[in-house]
């Protein structure tokens, strides 16, 4: 059976079946300072020059292939499959190409030049075993590790059968559930943390011996490989990994496909010295070696080094491997604009699917006359899986509603109200109390939780733990987390925030629950590309494939005197105007433990907003309720009954606004005071119903009020609710600056008790 055309999880190809007695888990240990030293690289922090590896002989010598009549242990057949694969590779991306011509598909970027070495990689690595973060390149892979050219075909024409994402993102965006590939985005680099996250997992479960059979595809040696091309390398966000990955030696392979461009800029524009290998050379315990990726054996023996090194746990592998690009970047690109010919030619003589061919003829292994036939029937199989895909519809319209949100799990259901009639006990405990409580009470019922962050255990070096008390955050939060529930559930993360949130997807992709902290939320711009870009989209971008369920804990707002222009920002407009993001803000203790329940048992990535203020107000403290008390999403709270004027409101607002209305009680006016509690979903029942009785409102909340999420409600006041006003909708907020130093200047630009009472005097002339 074709490559293109196999199930992996029921029959192996040729060149799979020759090397079964010698899969790579069983592979005998190839020590890394010998397969270094071999490769005329090393993992040592001391850069050095190295001898001229495979890859620069072979381009000195313009010979690609080397004879060698053990061909890494393949057979005929297997050579000839992998000649097919790289073909198969190469005549997809050409038809894309035509298609694309005819308009008939919107979009192509190709994977040429690369074919040789994912072709190798895909049959170093398991399919549905190991784990795969690859880019848009990797056609190859895709197609060796059991991906079909009708699937690609699917996806080029935007159809609904679509295995990637069903039709909502560009071809070559690869994911594929049965295969272990989760949904990729066009953010180049920002899958090295989510691979990291996936390693974790593995990690994370070595140390705790319930968590193995939570894990999904939890085998102990199964590893995680992850590329990019040259050009994103000088991603921050990949360095992060990189640092974690080789910090708890974790099994990724990193790959770097190293074509020389980064669309139009040569690599040695954005990477030091032109080498990325040499740069990387200094983290400990990180496997790193060259090849030349356009030999599909020399590839294949450098990543079944690779393979083997992370197998055993040595700790990540770094393969620096030398492919072409005789594509332009896509075809919205042009490469003859910044390439001379002569450039594009020498690559031409390198060109994989030419010199593989002339090798297999070479060695005797096929004939000319074989690799037309093979041509031909490749060439058959690419046009008739066109055929059909032009011809397969596309998702209806309404499709596009469907997994913003769970299916599965509802947050705002009657399974996670069991807020009326809860038995209190215990003495009154503050908004971190409770909190913390909660974070004990999930942790002991649910082993997938973990809990990270800066700062956030007690103390990193467990020697200290009886020595010292511990910090367990900087607002005391998650303090004795760590004594009790141990250090692999509980620990600390690098100050990095991207690398905070992009390990937690990789953890949630694999049926961890992470709980994590951003220490301040004025810092969590870092995290913001994460989690806008793949928190929040995952689960939509492909269409229920994927999904990466976790808690972001955010301490955030000012009135703390002195907190200054970065420790009392809010801005929650710009998180919550990002679908597929949960976002809750607590005004008080027990509600705060409520919501962090079901934020906890939801099924979707949660925003908790912790206001730093309300951490230990005496006004809003409770006793604590039991370990089932949950407060559905988008159920507000009448703080205050009224039949004058309503406020909606939420976090900080709660309390200045009860302030004012009992101001306004002692002339006659009634004030009636909503609690939104979460912000999305919001409780318009709740509002609309307080409005049709009170006729005035009032949008009252602590960020800038231009363009902030008090206009979103308004608008929707006016719009929906329009025939019971009896006066505009006013909005209360903070001036539209950033939050001063001194006392005089934040009381001026937060907006206090005689704020909210201006606008209720203001609004009761009507």
């Amino acid at each position: 059976m074709a490559i293109a055309a196999k199930k992996t999880d029921t029959k192996k190809s040729a060149a799979k079946k020759s090397l079964e007695k010698d899969k790579p888990g069983k592979l005998k240990t190839v020590k890394a300072s010998k397969a270094s030293q071999a490769d005329g690289t090393s993992s040592s922090a001391k850069p050095r020059k190295t001898a001229k590896t495979t890859a620069s002989k072979a381009v000195k010598n313009n010979k690609r292939t080397k004879s060698n009549k053990d061909h890494q242990g393949f057979d005929k057949k297997a050579l000839v499959d992998i000649y097919r694969n790289m073909y198969l590779s190469r005549r997809i991306d050409d038809k894309e190409i035509q298609l694309k011509g005819q308009n008939k598909i919107f979009f192509q970027i190709s994977g040429a030049g690369h074919e040789a070495f994912l072709t190798a990689a895909g049959l170093a690595l398991k399919p549905g075993y190991d784990w795969f973060f690859p880019y848009y390149r990797d056609r190859a892979l895709m197609l060796q590790l059991g991906m079909t050219a009708q699937e690609m075909l699917y996806s080029a024409v935007g159809a609904e059968k679509d295995p990637n994402s069903h039709g909502r993102q560009m071809p070559s965006h690869w994911g594929h559930k049965d295969l272990n590939v989760p949904s990729q985005s066009s953010c180049t680099g920002s899958q090295a943390l989510h691979a990291v996250g996936a390693a974790e997992a593995s990690y994370r479960a070595s140390l705790v011996e319930e968590l193995r059979d939570k894990i999904t595809g939890f085998k102990g040696d199964e590893v995680v490989y992850m590329s990019i091309g040259d050009g994103t390398s000088s991603e921050g966000e990949w360095w992060e990994a990189l640092n974690t990955a080789s910090n708890l030696k974790l099994p990724v392979i990193f790959v770097v496909e190293d074509n020389g461009y980064a669309i139009s800029t040569p690599v040695e524009v954005g990477v030091a010295g032109g080498d990325i290998a040499a740069l990387v050379s200094g983290f400990p315990d990180l496997f790193i070696q060259k090849c030349d990726g356009t030999d599909p054996l020399e590839s294949y023996e450098t990543m079944k080094k690779a393979v083997e090194y992370c197998r055993e746990r040595k700790g990540p592998a770094f393969v620096h491997t030398k492919v072409i690009r005789p594509y332009s970047h896509s075809l919205s690109d042009d490469e003859k604009l910044y390439r001379p010919e002569e450039e594009r030619q020498k690559d031409a003589e390198r060109d994989p699917i030419k010199t593989f061919a002339e090798f297999l003829m070479t060695e005797g292994i096929a004939s000319s006359e074989d690799l037309e036939s093979l041509r031909k029937s490749v060439d058959k199989e690419v046009n008739e899986a066109a055929d059909i895909a032009v011809e397969t519809p596309q998702p209806a319209p309404e499709t596009a509603l469907r997994n913003v949100y769970s299916p599965d799990v509802d947050p705002t259901s009657k399974e996670f109200d069991t807020e009326d009639g809860a038995e209190l006990s215990g003495n009154a405990g503050t908004m971190v109390d409770l909190i913390n409580r909660c974070l004990h009470d999930e942790m002991a019922r649910d082993p997938r939780i973990v809990v990270f962050g800066e700062d956030v255990a007690d103390v990193s070096r467990e020697e200290y733990l009886d020595l010292v008390k511990g910090k367990g955050g900087v607002f005391k939060v998650t303090a004795n987390l760590q004594r009790e529930f141990g250090s692999a559930r509980v620990f600390n993360s690098p100050l990095a925030e991207a690398n905070i949130v992009g390990r937690a997807v990789g953890l949630a992709l694999r049926g961890i629950k992470p709980v994590v902290e951003i220490q301040f939320f004025d810092y969590i711009f870092p995290a913001f590309h994460q989690i806008r870009n793949e928190v929040a989209v995952t689960r939509w971008r492909s269409d229920g494939e994927t999904k990466c369920p976790l808690v972001i804990r955010v301490p955030v707002g000012g009135y703390l005197k002195g907190g200054a222009v970065y420790h009392s920002q809010s801005g929650t407009t710009l998180f919550a105007h990002t679908p597929g993001l949960r976002i809750v803000y607590p005004s008080n203790a027990l509600d705060a433990n409520g919501l962090l329940r079901t934020s906890i048992r939801c099924d979707d990535p949660v925003m908790f907003l912790e206001h730093k203020h309300l951490y230990r107000q005496v006004y809003n403290k409770s006793q604590y309720p039991s370990s089932e008390f949950m407060i559905p999403f988008g159920k507000a709270k009448t703080i205050r009954e009224g039949s004058d004027v309503t406020i909606v409101t939420f976090g900080a607002l709660v309390h200045r606004s009860n302030e004012a209305a009992k101001r306004l009680e002692k002339d006659g006016v009634s004030v009636e005071i909503i609690d939104l509690r979460t912000l999305v979903p919001y409780d318009w029942e709740a509002i609309a119903e307080s409005v049709k009785r009170t006729n005035r409102v009032i949008v009252a909340h602590e960020d800038s009020i231009s363009y902030g999420y008090g206009a979103e409600i308004a608008a929707r006041i006016s719009d929906e609710l329009f025939e019971y006003l009896d006066a505009p909708v006013r909005r209360v907020g903070a001036t539209d600056t950033f939050v001063g130093y001194a006392p005089q200047l934040e009381d001026f630009i937060l907006p206090q008790v005689e704020d909210v009472e201006e606008a209720l005097r203001e609004l009761m002339k009507y």
